[in-house]
């Protein structure tokens, strides 16, 4: 028993009554990488919350190297040794690298020129190429990590808990967030990291444990499972023919042109691109990061605007078209579901009915001088029904949701448009398996209903399991075109990298 760092016991955690997690056992053993994983809302995050002191517990316990503990705030938590690195980052963006890394432990007089130093020091012990002096908000997703994990090193932490570690992180930077973990482990630290992406839990982690709906369903070591018995564990029933199947046997023909994009520029990101959506059809579009394909559609939608002079031509329903905003946009009928939904997709403090509404408010020209609380609850509660969206009422904040459900929302607010072109960008970023089926279905239903449906993904299964047309992207264009039929995997990716 003295290798067990971290256990709980009956961990139960109410929510006005209903159980966020309930009777949940779980142990952590010195010096390894344990997965946590499970559908949104199985309560991992809570389950994790509750070790890192933001939650506490209603009842149940708690122990840290066999002692009784009860952290109530995340201060206690490192006090114990315990850090978490939230999904969102937990950064000041105003204040440089070093300042992040001892903020909480600076003495009482302080020379920065003696911060910077002892920063320099230590990231390079790490062997973490980030420049001490730089503010935080200006750094990458990957190195603000960096930044989140060296504190908690600096920190003395024991236990780090990692929250959707790698949801925006390019291949390459995973990559080295892989080596970072196995580094930590040889420190003799800890590891539990949350992660949807099932074959990132198969190849790091030495321990699996599953949750389903609040409750502790199995444990075991990583190599008794396999894709399948996770997904099993977790939704509790076989979705290996439903998730990512078989390529598809045939594919919708291509109604009416929609939209046509010619010689588009937005420097530096879009070069010269061009393409055509048509109504009836999904088309996928894939390329690398930096491959301008988020930046071409934001454009379309009125998100960002493309170069002033010998910008290109975005033609919608034959009529030429220059959204420098996206409300003009959102009136003619394209909806641009944003990959960033944390940022750009929601009011995080409004409840999931207000949302919805404010997206039905945006469709009007004038927008509204009223706002009527019996048609916001209305409209919201047949969305939320419509779409499974799983709260503990409709008055929930959208903050207080699991990520799938979160994405539900977003999705929520831009089809209750109605819109003739919906533009998805990484639909199921940092969605569970039962979510994906969910969203996917109703993209499909989305083309069959005669809507143009633009999927925007980094995740190539899912472009070949959704695709009509597939577009792929490099540096800054469309360079091939495949019908879904005849696409294979590596032909796609070798038209993205070469």
């Amino acid at each position: 028993m003295n290798d067990l760092v971290l256990s709980l016991s009956k961990a139960t955690k109410l929510y006005a009554g209903v159980p966020a997690i309930e009777g949940v056992d779980f142990d952590l053993r010195r010096g390894e990488i344990h997965a946590l994983v499970g559908e949104n809302g199985a309560g991992k995050s809570t389950l994790t919350k509750v070790m890192a002191g933001v939650v506490t517990l209603t009842s149940g316990g708690m122990t840290v190297d066999g002692v009784d503990v009860t952290p109530r705030t995340p201060l206690e938590a490192r006090n114990l040794g315990i850090a978490m690195v939230f999904q969102e980052n937990s950064l000041v963006p105003t204040m440089t690298v070093a300042q992040n890394l001892f903020l909480g432990q600076e003495k009482f007089y302080n020379r920065l020129r003696g911060i910077y130093i002892a920063a320099q020091q230590f990231l390079q012990s790490l062997n973490f190429d980030v420049t001490p002096t730089a503010t935080v908000g200006g750094l990458g997703a990957a190195k603000k990590q960096m930044v989140e994990i060296a504190r908690a090193v600096l920190h003395k932490a024991k236990v780090i808990i990692f929250d959707e570690p790698t949801a925006t992180l390019t291949p390459e930077e995973k990559k080295y967030f892989f080596d970072l973990v196995k580094d930590l482990k040889k420190r003799g630290v800890s590891i539990i990291f949350i992660s949807h992406a099932l074959e990132e839990a198969l190849l790091l982690a030495d321990r699996i444990t599953v949750l389903r709906d609040g409750k502790h369903v199995v444990t075991d070591d990583a190599s008794r499972f396999d894709r399948a018995s996770i997904v099993q564990a977790m939704v509790g029933r076989d979705l290996s023919n439903t998730l990512y199947g078989a390529r598809k046997p045939t594919v919708r023909p291509s109604g009416k042109r929609v939209l046509t994009v010619q010689n588009l520029k937005m420097a530096p990101m879009v070069k010269n691109n061009s393409l055509s959506v048509f109504a009836g059809q999904i088309t996928g579009v894939f390329g690398l990061v930096g491959a301008g394909r988020t930046e071409t559609f934001k454009i379309v939608a009125g998100v960002m605007k493309r170069d002033f002079f010998h910008g290109g031509e975005v033609i919608l329903e034959d009529k030429p078209v220059r959204y420098r905003v996206p409300a003009p946009a959102v009136q003619a009928g394209i909806a641009y579901v944003t990959e960033d939904r944390k940022v750009e997709g929601f009011f995080e403090t409004a409840s999931i009915a207000r949302n919805i509404y404010l997206g039905l408010l945006a469709k009007f020209p004038k927008g509204r001088t009223w706002l009527s609380r019996r048609e916001s609850t209305s409209t919201g509660k047949s969305w939320i029904e419509r779409l499974k969206v799983r709260a503990i009422g409709d008055e929930a904040k959208v903050v207080e949701l699991s990520g799938g459900n979160q994405q539900k929302v977003v999705i929520a607010k831009s089809l209750i448009q109605d819109p003739e072109l919906i533009i998805f960008d990484e639909p199921t970023r940092g969605v569970d398996v039962g979510a994906i089926v969910e969203i996917h279905e109703l993209i499909n239903s989305l083309a069959d209903k005669g809507k143009a449906v633009v999927v925007i993904s980094s995740y190539l299964p899912e472009i070949m399991a959704l695709s009509d047309r597939i577009l792929v992207c490099r540096q800054g264009k469309v360079v091939e075109e495949f019908s879904a039929l005849e696409a294979t995997e590596e032909a796609i990716m070798y038209a993205a990298i070469h």
